[in-house]
């Protein structure tokens, strides 16, 4: 043991692991802390200091809950400070000291008592800390009491601090002084501790002070922050350091808190203190009230690690509790009793070989044998490691070095050693993850529950790499309903590759996603996504539509289908209907904060119910696939994509839904995010309809026009032309579908002049002169050719085309020659034509064949740009019109049907848009015109600026309204095209050309004169300057400009001008091809027929099935799998493109010959394998099926410990000796346990050689202890005194004891009985009763696993046994129903406690009546060198379900009630199915092993 002396920064610092016992405990829980998971406050936590409001709520909030410690009474030490001074007992000078501490008072005694001597007061030392001469990082530090609760502390960490929950957590402990480590090693360390970190959100506790392993674990994340981005996010590194062992540590107090408090790093003047290191992020300073004592902060970062790690983090519904792993890097004794300390409490521990001493003591022995493990390697070993300080170690020193170092490598399964092999090395992070997973499959589960555990560890950390090598292997067979609760954990977390890791191993997302499913995943939306803010809205809008009172209304799927609706567009239907009923589960969504919350339901509950649920959905892929979107979620996005069936439909609904989102989200980088996104979804599409129009382009073309009753009851094509996807809208095989349509049943071939001469000389229809598609219309006599004829849209819209130009030419004709005071028969034939217009244009307004209502099929009518200006053209009319037939206004009338003349004109635009030559010409006038329109604001602040300038200048006091704006506006600009202003330099002068007083309408005011009123008197110079900088801003400047941005324009839109006009080609198609035949006015024809059908006959209106058709059951099915299986071609052409690629290509050879040496010789890779068993040092093959063995047979030995398996096995050779050793160790191992439990005494080390009584062991001195018992009468004397033990007659029947053993006669020495099976380290009885055996009885009862059926349950073909186990409160592990008797009594005293006593007599007829499986020792931790336990145990097993006796025993357990068990009682009984992994103790899992051994059961 490492003397308790004040040590100093030279010698190891135990960074305390686990130092504390089982037994130490915390004083509190903390209950339900909640975390800030807020980006912005975690961006801006560490980046600058808190705001005034949290700096205030800092400030009151730890005074009053965190205090400090101080010394309250002045004793004067022997000792002087380094300066010189004298010091208190404490450590600290007089002027250190509170002033009340030096006066006298009423303390007694001059012996300097810290319990005494030492006050607690509000911490004065608390805030941010910025390092002087360094990095301007801000971080955390407070000054806490060394009896500061562990909860006080979490909850400043994270509710002020706002330090997320770890997923895990890392505590580095070792050397305390600075060492040398290969630079390739430590390289390896920095790299592999900081990935862990930051991969698995973990938090990395060290001394924080800046030397020693401290010092690398800074350095290492000081390399991370200067290489990664800040998007990676910071690695939280808490430094538990002792508060009077810190140099320059006055800079640190502030009363009301340091914001922030400017600490100096001086590492030369320290002395034999200590400075904190730079690269930590929170500091946790512990003070004693004492000065340079070092080791203080031990024992409270050991009940924090251990409070940390009983903390449950729940994210997506899945809870674990936070793991912590201990990591080694050389050190001293004080590292060793830490290392040990972390073994005995289950803490797995990570030792790094090369890095020195203790790490490399205990690398060297850990793959052999405890048997090999003696005294003398272990000194051996010693000399090598410790050469400085080897002369220092006593006998005693090494035989506790020998025992700890043989209860470490006894628990392989604990013990990982890291090191740099002849195969090259994995990184660190790998290790620690690794060494987890590898404790983790040592705990006690039944088979699926530690397999879950470890899954939920992986996904936790975010390490599907471990994932893959570690979990899914052939060791366990997942079913997929076993992984659903974690895939939701996944996608609700964001981890796509673990989505695609449950999708390979089985997850079906048809059966994955079920109404809670989806519910969960809503549930779990983040706050900041903006959809989640549209719920939000639309539930508001609800509320105040319902006036439902101060309750929040609650969302439903038709809320969310509302959103969904505004994203899609309106030719979708609502996703999710709404409900017809009202006892389907909902969520909760609460006002304002739209919480989602499922009432109790957990996720393992929410795949556990019933598989006969409500269908509510179409397609739970298509639903998955929305969730993700809507979030962003790229990867995730594009995994369930994948395993869409509706594939293109989805991908284009995608990429509405993310155009849609990206115009109202407020985030540019967000946005941007979204339309990559989009644009990605369209190729998807596009890639997958290539695949299908190569294969069959009649399939292909289905595909688009096929009725999608998953996306709403829309189509692709809907669904492109809606998202604007511009690209797939051009793709060729669209193209040549609308070809098609716009064809009608015509041959794409014929010429258009055959279409033209047919149209005017009909006839020719019959000649042959026109061929079509199908067969039956080749027939050259039928009136169907006529009827395909002049319904196909082709020529329709020529036929409309040769009408609006007999329209314009008539209404010019009109206008210009025919307008009489009495209209003409020209002038009605015009009012008849454009009556037909506007039925034409009612008719497109009222059209609805796909039901969409009158309100939004108005606003899809109002949105093109072409309708608006076909109602303005007709609205202008009508008022020309109206003027027009009043005789008043009849000129009036003429001027404004005159300007209608020019909007029907520009109405020829629409018309040419579907020209190859024009329409892409069209589109770029249309965008030109947009940039003359912004370019005018610019032009006219140049125009008025000067216009009014040379007003002012030039004319005074005009007061005519229409010379200013002559003046100002108009000659200003026609300055700009070269007409000069006549008196701008007085050449041109003439009193003749204008009015002296502007009294002459007629004439412009003359500028201003002499007094003979002949001679301008303005200034000449100052109105051409401004002429000249006019001209030169406007001519040159403004025009070039605007040609510039011309030129852009042209250049922009010409790249993509084809995909443009193709886009819109398809409206002017869609408008034709439901249009009537007939032009106007033989249109009203058509419109006369249409009214008779809607409102006589009652017909609907129907879509057309070549753009809109609905399939068949069985040919959807057929046309949806046909699709699957190419977009599955299309992602592994993608897969095997992307393998392709050049980049790929080179880098995939620098890896190649990187390596290659001049020798041409490649030498070891050391590239990060897959992780495999047996690579670092531990025990690597513990997995679940490792069998647990009884042993020591020649000696009757019940062990409590079970040989492990070892985990570095470097040779077949060691294997086979470990194995063939393995029982040889049969000595009594938890008998030896350093710590006596509940008790404060340790054990005298026995290494496993020195046990047995025969060996020779001169400076064995155990101490002794006896615990009092409070019934003196049942037990024996203490054992101190030699008189009352003489009394006792050993190896005999004793009155009532039974003091005989089942091995035979043992030793008694000194009147004190010899533990038959050797040394424990302790003398006395301890806490047992007697000394010599302490005789228990363990009555194991059993009954075969029955199914619902009643059949007996089988697993590996071997039957299924259930087992009677009972379990005391706070206890972790379950028991068999025995233990210890009064004396003369044949039940134990537990068994007593669960039975009824009117059934105690029958129990022992069926102990008699059992079968005897086991009788000898018990390997106890309560057995000492003079008393043991020794057990009987019988097997009682009921054959049949109906058994009379069993039933009896049933009726007679307390355990039917579980509430009056767990209170009255204080213990509860259950069945439990008996497997190597039920949660039971050691040694009563070896004698349960022993009955499924008897009767050939599963174990």
């Amino acid at each position: 043991m490492e003397s308790s002396d004040r040590r100093r920064p030279g010698s190891e610092q135990e960074e305390g692991f686990g130092v504390q016992s089982r037994r130490a405990t915390d004083l509190g829980m903390v209950a339900n802390l909640r975390r800030s998971n807020s980006s912005l406050y975690k961006s801006r936590r560490l980046l600058c200091p808190f705001s005034s409001e949290k700096q205030e709520n800092l400030s009151s909030w730890i005074p009053e809950n965190i205090k400090k410690k101080e010394c309250v009474y002045f004793v004067e030490s022997s000792k002087l400070s380094d300066a010189g001074k004298v010091v208190c007992a404490c450590g600290y000078t007089h002027e250190q000291h509170l002033e009340v501490a030096i006066k006298p008072h009423s303390f007694q005694g001059k012996e300097w008592d810290p319990k005494k001597h030492v006050h607690e007061m509000p911490t004065d030392a608390f805030g941010d800390i910025v390092f002087t001469g360094l990095s301007q990082k801000v971080g955390k530090y407070v000054r806490v009491s060394q009896d500061t609760p562990s909860v006080v502390i979490y909850q400043l960490m994270t509710q002020h601090w706002g330090l997320d929950v770890p997923n895990l957590l890392i505590s580095v402990t070792g050397g305390a002084k600075n060492f040398n480590m290969k630079l390739r090693l430590k390289s390896i360390f920095r790299r592999g501790l900081v990935k862990v970190a930051q991969t698995t959100g973990a938090w990395i506790i060290t001394g924080g002070s800046h030397t020693g392993v401290m010092k690398q674990v800074g350095e290492a994340v000081r390399d991370f922050s200067l290489s990664s981005s800040c998007k990676e996010g910071e690695v939280i590194t808490i430094g538990v350091a002792t508060w009077g062992t810190i140099h320059n540590r006055e800079g640190l107090i502030h009363p009301t808190g340091g914001f922030p408090a400017e600490y100096m790093l001086d590492e030369e003047g320290q002395g034999n203190l200590t400075c904190l290191d730079s690269n930590h992020s929170h500091f946790i300073l512990v003070d004693d009230g004492t000065h340079g004592q070092y080791g203080v902060e031990i024992p409270l970062r050991t009940k924090l690690e251990k409070f940390i790690s009983e903390q449950t983090k729940e994210r997506g519904g899945v809870a674990i509790r936070i793991p912590i792993v201990c990591v080694v890097l050389e050190g001293g004794p004080g590292t060793l009793h830490t290392i040990y300390n972390a073994i005995t409490n289950g803490t797995p521990c990570v030792i790094v070989e090369g890095s020195g001493r203790v790490a490399d003591v205990i690398a060297q022995v850990a793959a052999l044998p405890v048997s090999e493990i003696t005294i003398s390697l272990i000194q051996q070993k010693l000399s090598i490691f410790f050469q400085e300080m080897f002369e220092t170690f006593t006998e005693n020193q090494i035989v506790e070095w020998t025992k700890k170092i043989q209860d470490i490598v006894r628990r392989r399964q604990l013990l990982t050693i890291f090191r740099e092999g002849k195969d090259g090395q994995q990184d660190v992070d790998v290790a620690i993850l690794q060494a987890l997973l590898k404790a983790s499959r040592s705990l006690d589960h039944f088979g699926h529950e530690n397999w879950d555990h470890q899954l939920k560890l992986a996904v936790a950390w975010n390490r599907v790499d471990i994932a893959r090598s570690e979990i899914f292997t052939d060791e366990w067979q997942w079913k997929p309903s076993d992984l659903h609760p974690m895939m939701t954990a996944a996608l609700i977390s964001n981890k796509p590759e673990f989505v695609r890791l449950f999708l390979e191993n089985g997850v079906r997302l048809k059966e994955f996603v079920t109404w809670d499913t989806l519910a969960c995943l809503y549930e779990n939306l983040e706050p900041s996504c903006l959809f989640h803010s549209k719920l939000q809205k639309v539930l508001a809008e609800e509320h105040e539509r319902l006036a439902c009172g101060p309750t929040a209304p609650r969302l439903h799927m038709h809320h969310v289908a509302q959103v969904l609706r505004e994203l899609l567009g309106d030719s979708t239907q609502l996703l999710y209907p709404r409900p017809r009923y009202s006892d389907r589960p909902r969520l909760s969504l609460p006002m304002p904060h739209i919480k989602l919350n499922v009432q109790g339901v957990s996720l393992r509950s929410l795949y556990k119910r019933s598989t006969d649920h409500l269908t509510f959905t179409i397609d739970p892929v298509r639903d998955l696939l929305i969730w993700a979107v809507i979030q962003n979620h790229r990867e995730l996005a594009g995994i369930i994509w994948a395993q869409s069936q509706d594939c293109t439909a989805a991908a284009l609904a995608c990429s509405k839904i993310l155009k849609e989102l990206s115009k109202e989200e407020e985030d540019t980088d967000s946005s941007e995010e979204m339309l990559a996104l989009a644009d990605e979804f369209e190729h998807r599409a596009i890639g997958v309809f290539t695949e299908c129009y190569r294969k069959d382009e009649e399939r292909a073309q289905k595909l688009l026009v096929r009725v999608s009753e998953a996306w709403g009851k829309t189509t692709c094509l809907q669904l492109a032309l809606e998202a604007k996807d511009m690209k797939f809208v051009s793709h060729g095989g669209i193209q040549a579908f609308l070809t098609k349509v716009w064809w009608g049943q015509l041959c794409v071939d014929n010429g258009l002049w055959r279409i033209i001469l047919c149209m005017l000389v009909f006839p020719l229809l019959f000649t042959g002169f026109i061929s079509f598609r199908e067969k039956r219309l080749q027939a050259l006599c039928r009136p169907a050719r006529v009827r395909a004829f002049f319904n196909a849209p082709v020529v329709i819209f020529h036929l409309n085309i040769l009408s609006y130009f007999a329209f314009l030419c008539l209404f010019a004709y009109v206008l210009m020659v025919d307008f009489q005071p009495s209209p003409s028969w020209c002038e009605y034939l015009i009012y008849l034509w454009l009556f037909s217009l506007v039925c034409e244009e009612m008719r497109q307004l009222f059209y609805d064949p796909d039901g969409c209502g009158l309100m939004k099929k108005a606003s899809l009518y109002f949105s093109d740009f072409w309708n608006k200006l076909d109602i303005g053209a007709i609205l202008l009319f009508i008022a020309g019109l109206t003027c027009r037939l009043i005789p008043a206004t009849l000129y009036p009338g003429r001027i404004i049907l005159s300007l209608d003349f020019i909007m029907f004109c520009l109405r020829l635009m629409h018309i040419f848009t579907i020209s190859k030559t024009l329409g892409p010409k069209i589109i770029i006038v249309k965008r030109m015109m947009k940039d003359v329109f912004f370019f005018l604001f610019l032009l006219a602040v140049w125009v008025v600026s000067f216009g009014v300038a040379k007003q002012a200048i030039l004319i005074h006091n005009e007061s005519r309204v229409d010379w200013i704006f002559r003046g100002v506006v108009y000659h200003s600009y026609l300055t700009i095209f070269g007409q000069i202003p006549t008196y701008i330099d007085g050449v041109n002068f003439s009193m003749d050309q204008c009015s002296p007083n502007g009294t002459d309408p007629y004439k412009p005011k003359c500028p201003e004169s002499d007094w003979t009123g002949k001679v301008p008197a303005f200034p000449e110079w100052l109105t051409v300057t401004l002429l000249c900088l006019y001209l030169l801003f406007t001519n040159i400047l403004l025009l070039n400009l605007l040609i510039a941005m011309f030129n852009y324009t042209f250049q922009e839109v010409q790249e993509h001008t084809d995909q443009i006009w193709k886009f819109q080609r398809h409206d002017l198609i869609e408008e034709y091809h439901g249009r009537p035949p007939a032009p106007p006015p033989l249109i009203l024809l058509s419109h006369l027929q249409l009214l008779i059908k809607r409102i006589v006959l009652k017909i609907p209106a129907k879509r057309h099935k070549q753009l809109k058709n609905k399939l068949e059951k069985n040919e959807e099915v057929a046309l949806l799998t046909w699709e699957v299986y190419l977009k599955e071609n299309y992602l592994q052409n993608q897969q095997f493109q992307h393998k392709q690629w050049p980049e790929q290509k080179i880098q995939d050879i620098s890896e190649k010959y990187r390596g290659w040496g001049p020798w041409g010789m490649h030498p070891e890779s050391h590239a990060p394998k897959p992780f495999k068993s047996g690579h670092y040092g531990g025990s690597a093959g513990h997995g679940p099926c490792e069998e647990v063995r009884l042993h020591g047979t020649e000696a009757g030995l019940l062990g409590g410990t079970a040989p492990q398996k070892a985990f570095d096995e470097p040779d077949a050779e060691l294997s086979i000796r470990r194995k063939a050793e393995e029982p040889g160790d049969g000595y009594h191992v938890n008998a030896r346990h350093l710590l006596y439990p509940d008790a404060r005494i340790m054990r005298f080390p026995v290494p496993n050689e020195k046990v047995p009584w025969e060996a020779e062991f001169l400076i064995y001195d155990p101490p002794f202890y006896t615990a009092e018992k409070k019934d003196v009468a049942l037990t024996d004397p203490v054992g101190d005194m030699a008189e009352p033990l003489s009394k006792i007659s050993y190896n005999i029947v004793d009155g009532m004891t039974d003091r005989r053993s089942f091995h035979g006669a043992y030793v008694v020495q000194y009147g004190l009985p010899l533990n038959p099976m050797g040394r424990t380290g302790l003398r006395g009885r301890g806490s047992l009763s007697w000394f010599g055996p302490n005789h228990t009885l363990q009555p194991v009862v059993t009954r075969w696993k029955r199914n619902q059926g009643g059949a007996i349950c089988r697993k590996s073909v071997r039957k299924m046994l259930e087992v009677l186990v009972m379990k005391l409160p706070h206890s972790e592990h379950w028991a068999l129903p025995g233990g210890s008797r009064e004396p003369g009594e044949m039940l134990p005293r537990k068994l007593k406690r669960v039975l009824r006593q009117e059934f105690w007599v029958a129990f022992e007829t069926l102990l008699m009546q059992g079968t005897e499986v086991y009788k000898g020792y018990v390997d106890d931790p309560r057995n000492t060198d003079n008393a043991w336990i020794e057990t009987v145990a019988v097997s009682i097993h009921f054959q049949g379900q109906n058994d009379v006796e069993l039933k009896r025993l049933e009726e007679n357990l307390h355990t039917h009630d579980p509430k009056e068990s767990a209170s009255v009682l204080g213990m509860s009984t259950e069945w439990q199915v008996v497997d190597r992994r039920i949660p039971l103790y050691a040694n009563h899992k070896t004698i349960l092993q022993k009955v499924a051994s008897l009767f050939g059961a599963h174990f």
